[in-house]
């Protein structure tokens, strides 16, 4: 027998984190920073048929000091990278980054000299989206994995303890390059 049945009906238990969690997950402000043709799918995702209001993010803001989601949609080229942290910075913390498509996660078809192979090697991204182009569907899925992630985000202490452990296992895991999988 716990505190649970002893508690009158309709009294609800959690903790600050849970809520301060829910409380982001709902409120996502997306920064847009479309670059090719991902951009258009990331636009049909917020119109009627998809409807992105329903989770919290009907308005993508043209401002970074309004947004906390980055969503990367397109190839990055290499003027444009400084750009991209520029507007990352400015962003208010905590702040997220999605990679949308292939191109903005590993370069795709685009291998040279002025397109960025990877977004990641100019700001720290939470959730990659592979696709060419990526469907609605499938950005309104990487966004509610995200708010899964979101939501389990520690806060204060707990938080700094949670990246230092994140730190320390990406430190001591296996190089790529020292990897076997199906394709060697």
């Amino acid at each position: 027998m716990g505190i649970e049945e002893k508690l009158p009906s309709g009294v609800l238990l959690t903790t600050v984190e849970g809520v301060a969690g829910y409380m982001r997950k709902a409120s996502f402000w997306p920064a847009t920073f479309g670059l090719a043709c991902c951009a258009i799918e990331m636009m049909t995702s917020g119109g009627p048929k998809y409807d992105l209001a329903r989770f919290g993010m009907e308005v993508f803001r043209a401002s970074p000091r309004q947004a906390d989601l980055m969503i990367v949609a397109g190839r990055v080229s290499q003027k444009m990278a400084p750009v991209l942290r520029q507007i990352y910075d400015q962003m208010a913390e905590p702040k997220w980054v999605l990679a949308m498509g292939v191109c903005a996660s590993s370069g795709g078809m685009f291998n040279n000299y002025a397109i960025v192979q990877g977004v990641d090697h100019v700001v720290p991204v939470d959730m990659y989206l592979p696709g060419c182009p990526p469907r609605p569907e499938m950005l309104i899925d990487a966004i509610l994995k995200l708010h899964d992630q979101v939501q389990a985000t520690k806060l204060g202490a707990n938080r700094a303890a949670q990246i230092a452990e994140l730190e320390a296992e990406a430190l001591t895991a296996l190089p790529t390059s020292d990897r076997t999988g199906l394709l060697r």
